[in-house]
Order: structure tokens, then C-alpha cells, then sequence
């Protein structure tokens, strides 16, 4: 594994302060609009082309790789993650083109199935009446083969597919969506189910993601129970809140806006809590302050206008923000409105003494040691200074090596607390009692919901 490693610094950080309801939109089927199904509807083509989900779309499929990372295909190109560009399918799954002109996927999931070893943690691509079975990104040999060879009683040209594991589903099994056709596919037993979920409108894609089921029509989403189809809470809702870094789109209440940084699923760039124990999340353009009981949410320019939107990482320190972004740190008092301090941004050289970029950092209350997860290509460092405050002073700052963490591949964010050090990675936390049994502990602590249990998402 990997090795993520945290770099300690000591704070000077008297440096430069004074003192701081309805399915009606997207239900379109998806042949109905540009797939080459049996009708013969064309599917557009998007080669060349330069796609911005941000302008919304609705995703031809959705599928999770064997990492947990979501990928989703329109046309011939895929985007990875909840943020990023667009690229062309056949660079990750090159046999797509070589055995079918790819101008779309229809369908897509990763199989689990302990019922069916031979097909666990695979990924299945579905391209008219062809099914791609791939392992690690490889092909498997003998694919393509006709759907029907595979998932016999499925019929062609689908819509969309999800995969439903015990218990979730009784054995496991996968459901396939054709319009408002509605197919439980029972991985032992090979039998064919077919359901009808009145309540869901047509799927043109689906997956699984943290152990919910999600149905993409147009570019809105629902969450759905695979057994029954029922729709439960308020649906549809927004792709582009809950499941893509986009800047400011629509006219938005201030409920919505806390409603979409409570509950999405798009991992934070960077969280914080103050002196007072307010809680500061960030993440792409918006942001998310929690004090008691009170929540508020924006976009970051309206509130740190200097730093405009996404930031690296954020520390609090005796009542100032200090925001990293790229190689400059931004420093803001707390207040209403925030205060930015005069003469900043600073380079991040010069007020922590190291090079960015900068993945997460924090200093716990009553010391002054600031706690900066970077990346380096073997993991991340720990720098750390003495614990006198007489050399806080010290110019410049020479961050030494302290330890490292071996229990993640990455760190998103990190935050500390009353209750210890809180570290974020997707969507789930872990608490530490000190940032050196973060460093040092053996035994990997419970793992927490971000948007259910930090942020009080009820769904």
C-alpha cells in the first residue's frame, strides 16, 4: 500500500496578525432520444467533441470501478469521478472499439457476486445485443458474447443496469432496465423476474454508490428501493448538486442550497472547525458553516471573495481561517462578514515553509502545530518544529519528518475537534483521539457517514 504520511508544522502564526414530488423532466427512454434501438433511432455521436455535465446531460451509464470510483459514459466518452473532463471511452476500455464502432454503452455495473466467483468484482458493459465482461480493465477472453448468452431471458438494447447484492436483494442479483420494462436477474438461480416500479420514472442510467440506489433520468436523479421501486423522500432532485462539482447554476432557496452541501455525495475539498467549535466544509464552489444548531451555505466567492471558489485545504487558528490554495495561503479573520487580512494571499513557502500542493491540514485547539497531509509520490511527509512558542518566531520554518499513515491510499479532508482528529476520505469519516495515534495506530477506526452523521443529511 501506498503510503499517506502527514507533515507536522509548527505555526508561527504570529507571523503578520493583529490577533483573526414529481417524475415529470428526463423521462424520455433513452432509444427514444438517441440510441440506435431496435426502432432504428440513431444514438448521437460525441467524438471530438467537448462535453460539459456542468450545462447538464442526461448519462447514457453509470457504473462504479473496482476502487469505488463512479465513471460516467455519454456518447463515446466517459468522465470519471464527480469532477473532472471528459475523456474518450476506448482510452481505459480499448476493446470496445475494437469489436463495436463505439458510439455509446447502453448499459454498465460491476458485478457482486459471491454466488457467482467467476464474475465477482468484474465489470459488464452492454453495447446493443453485445455484452463486455472486463477484470482489472482487461478484457476477459471469450467477450463480447450476446446478452442472451450471458443473462439469458434479458432482452437487447437496455437502458440501464444496477447490481444488487445480498441482503440488500435475497440472492444476488441484477436489474435491468428497458423504458418502463423492469427485469431481476437472480445470479444463482439464472431465473428472470419482472417487476413494475410505479413510483420510478425511466431510468436512462443507474448504480449503486455507498449502499443507495441510484436512478438517473435526464440530468435529475432518485433514489429507489431495488425490490420494490419505490421513491421515498423528495425526488427527483439535481445531478449536478449531489453528484458533480459545478459552479452556480439556477435560482436556488438558501434551504436548497444547505440541502445539497448536507446530502451530496461529492467529497470535500476541505473541512475546519474554529475556536467557538463552528464546523467550515468546503467544497468546489460552495461551502457549508455549521454553529450549533444552525446551518448556512454559499457560494465560496460570496463569502471569501479574494479566493473565488475550491480551495486545497483550510486550518483555523487563534479566530482566523488560513485557506490554501494552489501555492498561496489566504488568511481571513472570523466575523460576519469574514475579514481578509491585508497582504495576503502570501506563497505557502513563506508562511509554512513547504511547497504545495496541499491535500488537508489542521491545528487542534490550545497548540500550535499545524498538521499539513501533502502528497509526494511515495505518500505524504510530516514537518514538525519544537513545541516552545519561542521559536514560533523562527524564520524560516524548517518542517521536519514526524511520522506517516499507513491506513489510507489518500486523504480528502481532515479536522480537529473536542472529539479528536477527524479524517474524511468520499464519503466517510474516522475519528482519532490525537493526530499521533492517526499517525501511529494500528486498530482502523469506526467508519462514519459524512452527509448522515457530520452533517445531519436524513436520507
Amino acid at each position: 500500500m501506498r503510503l499517506v504520511q502527514t507533515l507536522t508544522l509548527c505555526l508561527a502564526l504570529s507571523l503578520s496578525l493583529a490577533a483573526p414530488s414529481s417524475h415529470q423532466e428526463g423521462h424520455a427512454k433513452k432509444g427514444e432520444k438517441d440510441k440506435p434501438h431496435a426502432d432504428g433511432h440513431k444514438h448521437e455521436s460525441h467524438h471530438g467533441a467537448k462535453l460539459d455535465r456542468c450545462a447538464g446531460m442526461e448519462f447514457d451509464a453509470v457504473a462504479v470501478n473496482e476502487e469505488g470510483v463512479p465513471y460516467f459514459f455519454k456518447g463515446d466518452h466517459l468522465f470519471k469521478g464527480f469532477h473532472g473532463k471528459a475523456e474518450l471511452s476506448n482510452q481505459t476500455f480499448a476493446e470496445l472499439d475494437d469489436h463495436h464502432h463505439l458510439g455509446h454503452v447502453d448499459a454498465a455495473f460491476r458485478m457482486h457476486s459471491e454466488d457467482s466467483p467467476e464474475h465477482h468484482d468484474h465489470q459488464f458493459f452492454f453495447l446493443d445485443h453485445k455484452v463486455f465482461s472486463y477484470y482489472k480493465h482487461k478484457l476477459e477472453k471469450g467477450y463480447p458474447k450476446d446478452i442472451s448468452e450471458v443473462f439469458p431471458g434479458i432482452p437487447d438494447h437496455l437502458d440501464a443496469a444496477v447490481e444488487c447484492p445480498r441482503p440488500d436483494c435475497t440472492n444476488d442479483t441484477v436489474v435491468f432496465f428497458r423504458g418502463d420494462e423492469i427485469y431481476h436477474f437472480d445470479m444463482k438461480t439464472k431465473k428472470v423476474d419482472e417487476k413494475e416500479f410505479k413510483s420510478m420514472p425511466n431510468c436512462t442510467g443507474a448504480f449503486r454508490y455507498r449502499g443507495h440506489y441510484y436512478c438517473f433520468h435526464g440530468h435529475q436523479f432518485s433514489k429507489f428501493d431495488p425490490i420494490t421501486g419505490e421513491v421515498h423522500g423528495k425526488y427527483p432532485k439535481e445531478s449536478r448538486d449531489y453528484f458533480m462539482k459545478c459552479s452556480h447554476f439556477g435560482e436556488k432557496s438558501p434551504a436548497d442550497h444547505i440541502e445539497r452541501e448536507q446530502c451530496s455525495r461529492v467529497h470535500l475539498d476541505a473541512i475546519t472547525s474554529d475556536d467557538d467549535g463552528s464546523v467550515y466544509a468546503f467544497r468546489g464552489h460552495h461551502f457549508l458553516s455549521i454553529t450549533g444548531d444552525k446551518f448556512h451555505s454559499d457560494t465560496i466567492e460570496s463569502a471569501f471573495k479574494e479566493l473565488h471558489s475550491e480551495v486545497d485545504a483550510v486550518f483555523s487558528y487563534e479566530g482566523h481561517l488560513y485557506m490554501i490554495k494552489d501555492k498561496q495561503v489566504f488568511v481571513y479573520k472570523v466575523g460576519e462578514p469574514h475579514t481578509h487580512l491585508e497582504g495576503y494571499p502570501k506563497p505557502l513557502k513563506e508562511v509554512l515553509g513547504i511547497e504545495g500542493p496541499v491535500h488537508a491540514a489542521f491545528v487542534c485547539a490550545d497548540k500550535h502545530i499545524a498538521h499539513v497531509i501533502k502528497g509526494i509520490i511515495t505518500g505524504m511527509l510530516v514537518l514538525s518544529h519544537s513545541n516552545d512558542r519561542k521559536l514560533l518566531k523562527v524564520t524560516p520554518r524548517k518542517p521536519v519528518k514526524e511520522g506517516s499513515i499507513t491506513q489510507f491510499k489518500r486523504i480528502d479532508a481532515a479536522m480537529c475537534g473536542p472529539k479528536g482528529v477527524t479524517v474524511v476520505i468520499g464519503n466517510h469519516y474516522y475519528i482519532y483521539d490525537s493526530p499521533m495515534i492517526m499517525m501511529r495506530g494500528k486498530i482502523m477506526p469506526e467508519q462514519h457517514k459524512v452527509s448522515q452523521e457530520l452533517f445531519g443529511c436524513d436520507h
